[in-house]
């Protein structure tokens, strides 16, 4: 037999409560994990689980406050939160149930054990369920059913843990124990936050463990195509993104890296482990070729079907685990199995990984079983690849697909082959936004669709353009020879819209990497649903397809087809209470204040926005600040970039920190992290500058100096140049900025006016020292803020590519321009349109632009 020993990574875990949380009876044992969480245990033998499971790696927390009230024949236990009551049995509907204190809804904030929570109709207490994420959406074409999540509008919500997956002291795993005959065993967890979403999650992630930190390459481009590429076709494909200026980080190969005409007596071609030397005669060239092109690469796995006699490495393996090969028997895959497991990573995938790959993609299509009952093989899969790629101190990936709450902590997410459609364009961004309910935040589509479908210029392009925005960007397709996702092959407008959104994807590396490491450390998804920060919003649960994009944007991507009339195609959305400007078309919304004269919250707005095939809504609120790669071109390397572009929204104050590393480890040693402070102070704000002219209209913003561990500031370039834009900016030429004066450490030094995102108003200074403070004085003629927008000249490019008449054109455009410049009312103009039954969506389309602004 082998000397092989099992991984000997194990995951971390601290599985036993503090016993001063633990309220417990001869069958029964409660643990107050937080003030909001609570551990519901029975079981008839009263034999209780103290080992982790696949959801539950830490109980070991600080003991919140809590009362334990016996006085009756019912047990009572009392948080900030929570109320329990329990009559000390077997758990029943009328004898176990937790309310949510603070009056979180008047009838519906009780949950009882066995109590169903929801109705057919995918509601909950009349209000639509807040769900959770899918295992895959394989041959999906549309919306699929989910999973519960962690959070609900009644503000409680159950995750039943009493089937899943234990691991062993060892690391190893083992199914649950069986109930006692005739008895019953049950591990619950009751989540009851109320609406406070986030401390929610904050409270999974404690007991689950955190979101790792993903490489940075993670955050690019990947290119995937299941296509028979040959080593040079591969490298003229390559060689024609760079030409193009199309940026990669991570080159996908799909299966076809290996060989796949295999003997029928053998099985399959779907699982392989050897190089398909016809394609790829030299392998470790090959990747060492698209290393040095700045690529990460992943080859694609399907282990089901173990380790048959064709294999490169059959001999090797067999002798691993001491098989006799004179039959040329196939050494099965049994992932339950510790030598099979290690001879799995040791001989298979290490001898391909000194080739050159970097990580794998786990191609998992064959159930939930196992040999052992209760084991789930793809559970098993990205565990032990998990903690594999974490070897040697390396920041591990993984890249498979969901197999349950826990999951998180294997990113990335491979959510499988959908169907090419509008419909499943549609369902893709609350799919991904609602996986947040779980702790899932690190998903990646098949961005485009994998097959079937029809061919549709405009889908795939906006398809991308909401992969842009998306917590990774993977392009892939089937194996058919018709579907493409390379730009070039796409005509005109879509050609250059798709070729804008890859490189603005890198662009926005330095913000998505700060955005990974508050995944990570502070337990929020990059991508959540509205209700996350506004709860109390009524429209903010209506609005699915709408997220929050990290701290600072919101995104409406758009999911149907242009119509016909305006030749835009349309989104519905909810602006939030506050003043916010479109990125890239520099539309100004102004929604009203957060609270009102009565000191009520606002109710921000509910609108319909129109876009060309160009952009998607992207909104930021007045102090929003976001870095982004300065290049307008950028390469496939996603390192510490030496020209950076920072994004203000001014009309508010607004700080922010950029957070960059050193790629070694997971993230948690602060030797290797930077932190560079971005610090506005606007007019409008608490902090307003009194700048050259005298009075305190000066906008002022402060970078620097970036701050942290000698291994994190060695990885940054010495200098930097730094340009700061401001979108929608009331003084966006030169002759109306009185006052641009930058310093470097107290030091007056040169600036030069440019263009930024969406051709804002900018600023640049180079040569900043990393280790020094930048500050940038802005002071313009007319006030440092945000323009109005030009009402008259947005409305007649609305119509001038409008498919209407041209009399009704000029007549439109007549009374627009004619109450603009008469200083009348807007809401007139609305009125007076509204009487020329316009077409709807043309109606629609000028209200917009008339009613932005209030």
């Amino acid at each position: 037999m082998s000397t092989l020993a099992p991984p000997s990574r194990t995951l971390r875990t601290r599985p036993i409560a503090d016993p001063r949380a633990v309220v417990q009876g001869e069958k029964y044992r409660i643990t107050v994990l937080t003030d909001g969480l609570l551990r519901l245990e029975y079981a008839d033998d009263g034999v209780f689980e103290d080992r982790a499971s696949s959801f539950a790696v830490c109980r070991e927390l600080p003991v919140p406050d809590f009362r334990v009230l016996e006085d009756g024949p019912h047990l009572e236990i009392v948080t900030e939160r929570l109320h329990l009551v329990y009559d000390r049995g077997r758990f029943t509907t009328s004898g176990l149930s937790v309310a949510v204190r603070g009056g979180v809804t008047v009838y519906h904030s009780v949950w009882r054990f066995g109590e169903v929570l929801g109705d057919a109709d995918g509601t909950v207490a009349g209000m639509p369920a807040l769900r959770g994420t899918a295992r895959t959406l394989d041959e999906a074409d549309g919306a699929v059913p989910l999973e519960d999540g962690v959070v609900s509008r009644t503000g409680f919500a159950l995750l039943d843990d009493s089937a899943s997956m234990l691991f062993t002291d060892d690391g190893w795993v083992a199914p649950r124990p069986p109930a006692p005959a005739g008895g019953e065993r049950h591990d619950l967890y009751v989540f009851g936050y109320g609406h406070d979403y986030a401390e929610a999650l904050r409270a999974f992630y404690a007991v689950s463990g955190p979101q790792p930190l993903l490489p940075r390459f993670a955050l690019g481009n990947w290119w995937s195509r299941f296509h028979r590429y040959t080593a040079g076709t591969y490298r003229e494909l390559i060689e024609r993104f760079d030409a193009e200026g199309l940026p990669f980080s991570v080159s996908v190969i799909d299966m076809d890296w290996h060989v796949v005409d295999v003997d029928p007596a053998l099985g399959s071609g779907w699982t392989g482990y050897s190089w398909n030397r016809d394609l790829f005669p030299d392998p470790d060239v090959f990747l060492a070729w698209l290393h040095e092109r700045g690529l990460r690469v992943t080859l694609n796995v399907h282990p089901a079907d173990g380790v048959r006699a064709h294999e490169d490495a059959y001999e090797e393996m067999a002798r691993a685990l001491g098989r006799d090969t004179s039959q040329r028997d196939p050494v099965a895959f049994d992932v339950t199995d510790r030598e099979f497991l290690a001879a799995y990573f040791d001989v298979l995938h290490r001898r391909l990984e000194d080739d050159g790959v970097d990580f794998w993609w786990v191609d998992w299509q064959s159930g939930p079983h196992s040999r052992v009952a209760g084991i789930d093989p793809l559970w098993m899969l990205n565990h032990f690849h998990f903690l594999d790629a974490a070897r040697d101190g390396r920041r591990p990936l993984t890249f498979s697909r969901y197999a349950g709450p826990g999951s998180h902590r294997y990113p990335v997410g491979f959510s499988g082959d959908t169907v090419i459609s509008w419909d499943s364009l549609a369902f893709q961004p609350s799919f991904t936004a609602s996986a947040a309910n779980i702790g899932y935040g690190w998903w990646s589509h098949d961005i485009g669709g994998h097959m079937h479908g029809v061919r549709d210029d405009e889908l795939a392009t906006r398809w991308l353009q909401l992969g842009v925005f998306s917590p990774v960007l993977r392009l892939h397709s089937g194996s058919n020879a018709f579907i493409t996702k390379e730009p070039w092959t796409f005509p005109e407008p879509a050609r250059t819209a798709m070729t804008e959104a890859l490189r603005l994807r890198h662009r926005l590396v330095p913000y998505l990497h700060t955005m990974n490491h508050r995944a990570a450390f502070e337990g929020a998804p990059l991508v959540a649903p509205l209700y996350h920060r506004w709860p109390e919003a009524g429209p903010a649960y209506e609005e699915r397809h709408e997220f929050t994009f990290g701290t600072e944007l919101l995104v409406a991507p758009v999911t149907s087809p242009s119509d016909p009339v305006t030749r835009t195609a349309s989104t519905s959305a909810w602006l939030p209470p506050g003043t916010w400007v479109d990125l890239f078309t520099g539309l100004v919304y102004d929604v009203g204040p957060d609270q009102d004269a009565t000191g009520r919250p606002g109710t921000g707005r509910e609108i319909v926005l129109h876009r060309d095939l160009s952009s998607v809504p992207v909104l930021a609120r007045s102090g929003a600040i976001v870095p982004l790669d300065a290049r307008a071109v950028p390469g496939n390397d996603v390192g510490n970039p030496a020209a950076l572009e920072v994004v203000v929204v001014v009309g508010a104050d607004g700080a922010f920190d950029l957070v960059e590393d050193d790629g070694v480890g997971d993230g948690s040693d602060p030797d290797g992290v930077v932190r560079t402070p971005l610090r506005w102070d606007d007019p409008a704000g608490a902090r307003a500058v009194t700048g050259a002219s005298g009075d305190a209209r000066s906008g002022r913003l402060v970078v620097g100096p970036a701050a942290g561990g000698t291994a994190g500031l060695d990885s940054l370039p010495a200098t930097r140049s730094w340009t700061v834009s401001f979108p929608a900016f009331a003084g966006g030429r030169r002759t109306d900025v009185d006052v641009v004066r930058a310093t470097v450490d107290g030091v007056r030094v040169g600036s030069t006016t440019t263009r930024g995102l969406g051709g804002a108003f900018a600023v640049t200074v180079e040569d900043v020292p990393v280790g020094a403070e930048l500050v940038l004085l802005l002071d313009a003629s007319r006030g440092v803020r945000l323009r109005a927008n030009d009402v008259v000249g947005r409305c007649f490019d609305v119509l001038d590519r409008a498919q209407v008449a041209y009399d009704l054109k000029e007549r439109i455009q007549g009374v627009i321009a004619g109450t603009v410049s008469s200083g009348g009312s807007l809401t007139t103009v609305v009125s007076r349109l509204q009487a020329l039954g316009l077409p709807r969506v043309l109606e629609s389309a000028l209200g917009e632009v008339l009613l932005a602004q209030g």
